[in-house]
Protein backbone atom coordinates (compact mmCIF):
# COMPACT_ATOMS: atom_id res chain seq x y z
CA UNK A 1 0.00 0.00 0.00
CA UNK A 2 1.51 3.30 -0.86
CA UNK A 3 1.95 6.19 2.03
CA UNK A 4 -0.10 8.70 2.28
CA UNK A 5 1.28 12.15 1.88
CA UNK A 6 0.79 15.56 2.29
CA UNK A 7 1.57 18.07 -0.14
CA UNK A 8 0.43 21.30 1.63
CA UNK A 9 3.02 21.84 4.01
CA UNK A 10 1.85 25.62 4.39
CA UNK A 11 -0.96 24.40 6.70
CA UNK A 12 -0.44 24.41 10.36
CA UNK A 13 0.01 21.09 12.25
CA UNK A 14 -2.90 22.01 14.37
CA UNK A 15 -5.06 22.76 11.12
CA UNK A 16 -3.89 19.76 9.41
CA UNK A 17 -5.06 17.31 13.14
CA UNK A 18 -8.71 18.93 13.29
CA UNK A 19 -8.93 17.86 9.28
CA UNK A 20 -7.76 14.46 9.96
CA UNK A 21 -9.54 13.86 13.27
CA UNK A 22 -12.91 15.08 11.53
CA UNK A 23 -11.80 12.98 8.56
CA UNK A 24 -11.52 9.79 10.95
CA UNK A 25 -14.82 10.71 12.44
CA UNK A 26 -16.61 10.39 8.67
CA UNK A 27 -15.39 7.32 7.99
CA UNK A 28 -16.36 5.86 11.57
CA UNK A 29 -19.84 7.96 11.66
CA UNK A 30 -20.38 9.10 7.75
CA UNK A 31 -23.54 11.53 7.19
CA UNK A 32 -26.70 9.19 5.37
CA UNK A 33 -25.68 9.17 1.47
CA UNK A 34 -21.83 10.20 1.60
CA UNK A 35 -18.53 8.16 1.27
CA UNK A 36 -15.33 9.27 2.07
CA UNK A 37 -12.50 9.00 -0.63
CA UNK A 38 -8.77 9.05 0.79
CA UNK A 39 -6.58 10.28 -2.31
CA UNK A 40 -3.31 8.67 -1.08
CA UNK A 41 -1.05 11.14 -3.04
CA UNK A 42 -2.40 14.24 -1.21
CA UNK A 43 -4.11 13.97 2.11
CA UNK A 44 -5.62 16.95 2.07
CA UNK A 45 -7.40 16.55 -1.57
CA UNK A 46 -10.66 15.62 -0.20
CA UNK A 47 -12.98 13.34 -2.75
CA UNK A 48 -16.35 12.23 -1.41
CA UNK A 49 -19.09 10.05 -2.99
CA UNK A 50 -22.75 11.69 -2.80
CA UNK A 51 -25.78 9.78 -3.73
CA UNK A 52 -27.89 11.43 -5.64
CA UNK A 53 -31.18 12.20 -3.38
CA UNK A 54 -34.66 10.26 -3.68
CA UNK A 55 -37.31 12.29 -5.22
CA UNK A 56 -34.90 14.67 -7.54
CA UNK A 57 -33.53 13.81 -11.10
CA UNK A 58 -30.40 12.85 -9.24
CA UNK A 59 -32.04 9.71 -7.75
CA UNK A 60 -29.61 6.75 -8.66
CA UNK A 61 -26.55 8.71 -9.39
CA UNK A 62 -23.42 8.64 -7.43
CA UNK A 63 -21.82 12.01 -7.76
CA UNK A 64 -17.97 12.57 -6.63
CA UNK A 65 -16.83 15.67 -5.92
CA UNK A 66 -13.71 17.05 -4.73
CA UNK A 67 -12.65 19.50 -1.58
CA UNK A 68 -9.41 21.05 -1.70
CA UNK A 69 -8.03 23.05 1.46
CA UNK A 70 -6.17 25.92 0.37
CA UNK A 71 -3.37 27.60 2.67
CA UNK A 72 -5.63 29.74 4.40
CA UNK A 73 -7.59 27.47 5.40
CA UNK A 74 -10.14 27.67 7.63
CA UNK A 75 -10.03 31.38 7.17
CA UNK A 76 -11.12 30.92 3.97
CA UNK A 77 -13.50 27.98 2.28
CA UNK A 78 -11.93 24.99 0.35
CA UNK A 79 -12.65 25.04 -2.97
CA UNK A 80 -15.49 22.31 -4.21
CA UNK A 81 -15.97 21.27 -7.61
CA UNK A 82 -18.12 18.30 -8.78
CA UNK A 83 -15.70 15.49 -10.53
CA UNK A 84 -18.94 13.98 -12.20
CA UNK A 85 -20.77 15.58 -14.81
CA UNK A 86 -24.29 17.04 -13.73
CA UNK A 87 -26.99 19.51 -15.29
CA UNK A 88 -27.55 21.97 -11.67
CA UNK A 89 -28.28 25.38 -11.60
CA UNK A 90 -25.32 25.72 -9.18
CA UNK A 91 -22.91 23.99 -10.67
CA UNK A 92 -20.87 25.22 -13.89
CA UNK A 93 -20.16 23.21 -16.86
CA UNK A 94 -16.51 22.71 -15.44
CA UNK A 95 -17.68 21.60 -12.05
CA UNK A 96 -17.31 24.21 -10.09
CA UNK A 97 -20.25 24.80 -6.97
CA UNK A 98 -22.35 28.05 -6.49
CA UNK A 99 -23.54 27.92 -3.08
CA UNK A 100 -23.05 30.44 -0.02
CA UNK A 101 -21.70 27.67 2.50
CA UNK A 102 -19.17 28.18 0.40
CA UNK A 103 -18.88 31.74 -0.57
CA UNK A 104 -20.18 34.56 1.54
CA UNK A 105 -21.69 32.38 4.53
CA UNK A 106 -18.67 30.99 5.50
CA UNK A 107 -17.46 30.18 8.74
CA UNK A 108 -14.11 29.31 10.11
CA UNK A 109 -15.95 26.55 12.20
CA UNK A 110 -18.00 24.56 9.77
CA UNK A 111 -16.15 21.31 9.30
CA UNK A 112 -15.62 19.21 5.87
CA UNK A 113 -18.68 17.21 6.88
CA UNK A 114 -21.25 20.62 6.69
CA UNK A 115 -19.80 21.40 3.47
CA UNK A 116 -20.50 18.01 1.93
CA UNK A 117 -24.26 17.74 3.81
CA UNK A 118 -24.32 21.19 1.90
CA UNK A 119 -23.21 20.31 -1.21
CA UNK A 120 -25.71 16.91 -0.91
CA UNK A 121 -28.74 19.42 0.16
CA UNK A 122 -27.98 21.49 -2.75
CA UNK A 123 -29.39 18.29 -5.13
CA UNK A 124 -32.70 18.38 -3.35
CA UNK A 125 -33.03 21.99 -3.58
CA UNK A 126 -31.42 24.25 -6.30
CA UNK A 127 -31.13 27.94 -6.22
CA UNK A 128 -31.47 29.46 -9.48
CA UNK A 129 -30.92 33.15 -8.57
CA UNK A 130 -27.73 32.27 -8.16
CA UNK A 131 -26.72 29.63 -11.31
CA UNK A 132 -23.38 29.41 -12.61
CA UNK A 133 -25.22 27.35 -15.21
CA UNK A 134 -27.50 30.03 -16.77
CA UNK A 135 -29.14 27.60 -19.31
CA UNK A 136 -29.95 25.12 -16.16
CA UNK A 137 -31.04 27.96 -13.92
CA UNK A 138 -33.92 29.42 -16.72
CA UNK A 139 -35.15 25.62 -17.30
CA UNK A 140 -35.52 24.94 -13.74
CA UNK A 141 -37.53 28.25 -13.37
CA UNK A 142 -39.40 28.11 -16.63
CA UNK A 143 -40.09 24.49 -17.49
CA UNK A 144 -39.23 22.33 -14.60
CA UNK A 145 -40.16 18.57 -16.93
CA UNK A 146 -37.58 19.78 -19.49
CA UNK A 147 -34.91 20.46 -16.59
CA UNK A 148 -35.89 17.25 -14.75
CA UNK A 149 -35.69 14.43 -17.97
CA UNK A 150 -31.95 16.59 -18.68
CA UNK A 151 -31.15 16.41 -15.52
CA UNK A 152 -31.73 12.69 -15.21
CA UNK A 153 -30.40 11.83 -18.43
CA UNK A 154 -27.18 13.28 -17.62
CA UNK A 155 -27.20 11.25 -13.96
CA UNK A 156 -27.58 7.93 -16.27
CA UNK A 157 -24.95 9.04 -18.73
CA UNK A 158 -22.63 10.21 -15.71
CA UNK A 159 -23.53 9.45 -12.48
CA UNK A 160 -24.56 5.64 -12.81
CA UNK A 161 -20.83 4.70 -14.24
CA UNK A 162 -18.97 5.44 -10.93
CA UNK A 163 -17.37 2.29 -9.84
CA UNK A 164 -16.93 1.18 -13.15
CA UNK A 165 -13.54 1.20 -13.12
CA UNK A 166 -12.76 -0.65 -9.62
CA UNK A 167 -12.47 -3.76 -9.21
CA UNK A 168 -13.31 -3.85 -5.89
CA UNK A 169 -17.18 -4.11 -4.56
CA UNK A 170 -18.17 -0.89 -2.04
CA UNK A 171 -17.47 -3.19 0.84
CA UNK A 172 -13.81 -3.91 -0.02
CA UNK A 173 -13.53 -0.13 -0.79
CA UNK A 174 -15.08 1.14 1.95
CA UNK A 175 -12.71 -0.95 4.15
CA UNK A 176 -10.00 -0.15 2.20
CA UNK A 177 -10.95 3.40 3.00
CA UNK A 178 -10.45 2.85 6.80
CA UNK A 179 -7.25 1.47 6.63
CA UNK A 180 -5.67 3.63 4.13
CA UNK A 181 -7.42 6.69 6.86
CA UNK A 182 -5.88 4.56 9.46
CA UNK A 183 -2.15 5.09 8.41
CA UNK A 184 -2.57 8.30 7.15
CA UNK A 185 -3.72 9.36 10.60
CA UNK A 186 -0.84 7.10 12.50
CA UNK A 187 1.79 9.13 9.97
CA UNK A 188 0.27 12.65 10.38
CA UNK A 189 0.62 11.94 14.40
CA UNK A 190 4.11 11.23 14.29
CA UNK A 191 4.94 14.13 11.97
CA UNK A 192 3.22 16.73 13.81
CA UNK A 193 4.88 15.38 16.64
CA UNK A 194 8.72 15.95 15.49
CA UNK A 195 7.69 19.54 14.19
CA UNK A 196 6.51 20.28 18.20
Amino acid sequence: MSSITLLNDSLSPQVIRQVMRELQDMQTESPEGIKLLINERDALDIQALIEGPIGTPYAGGIFRIKLTLNNDFPSTPPKAIFLTKIFHPNVSLTGEICVNTLKKDWKPDLGIKHILITIKCLLIAPNPESALNAEAGQMLLEQYEDYSKRARMMTEIHAKSVYAGEAKPAELQEQKMKDTLKEKLLKEKKRALKRL
